[in-house]
């Protein structure tokens, strides 16, 4: 048996900011994203409130920002945001506990509803599991969907439950800081709320 499985939510717990705005600045500049920020107000207000659903909310977004983008376009994108964007706004906090739980022999796993198109890359740079948001595409083109259930609350942990078998590990460790993490650290021994935000 492992003795440790430790999951960490990434937006907001790992980073200081919503990686999905920052990748939306990184694509199209501060004025368009706050243009379309003020389009898009309605859906986002309603989502605030609990009147939009975070799935629907989110497509809204993606389909204004990237609707009929190609994968190659889209991917290449999110692998130079990956690697020269997110690294200034993830928490030290957090990059010392991810290193010190590997060398104890931790099986890491970060479980996010941002898109794995960039949380993926960098997991793998860092040699750690990832769950994310799969965005949907029609002919490598981009419709400004997700595939299946965005990787939100209930999810994340049907999710989870799809990559390890829970009973394999003593230990259960979960990082998170957001009511969409809420289920996940319901599973863990061990639950972190918001404890890296002053990181």
């Amino acid at each position: 048996m492992n003795t440790r499985l430790v999951l960490f939510d990434f937006d907001g717990t790992i980073t200081s900011k919503d990686t999905l705005l920052a990748f939306i600045v990184f694509s199209h500049g501060k004025v368009r994203t706050l243009l379309g920020a003020l389009v898009l107000s309605p859906y986002l207000i309603g989502w605030k409130l609990r009147l939009i659903k975070n799935q629907a909310a989110k497509e809204k977004v993606l389909r204004y920002f990237f609707r009929g983008e190609s994968r190659a376009s889209f991917d290449n994108r999110c692998m130079a945001f990956s690697a020269h964007k997110i690294s200034r706004i993830v928490r030290p906090e957090a990059m010392r506990l991810i290193e010190d739980y590997k060398r104890l022999g931790a099986r890491v796993v970060v479980v996010s509803a941002s898109p794995e198109n960039w949380v993926q890359p960098w997991c793998n740079n860092w040699k750690i599991d990832c769950v994310a948001t799969r965005l949907e595409y029609d002919q490598d083109v981009l419709t400004g969907k997700i595939t299946g259930i965005n990787c939100y609350g209930e999810e994340k942990v049907e999710r989870i439950k799809q990559l390890v078998r829970l009973d394999d590990y003593e230990v259960i460790t979960a990082y998170g800081d957001s009511r969409g993490d809420h289920e996940m650290l319901a599973l863990a021994h061990e639950r972190h709320y918001r404890s890296l935000n002053n990181g």
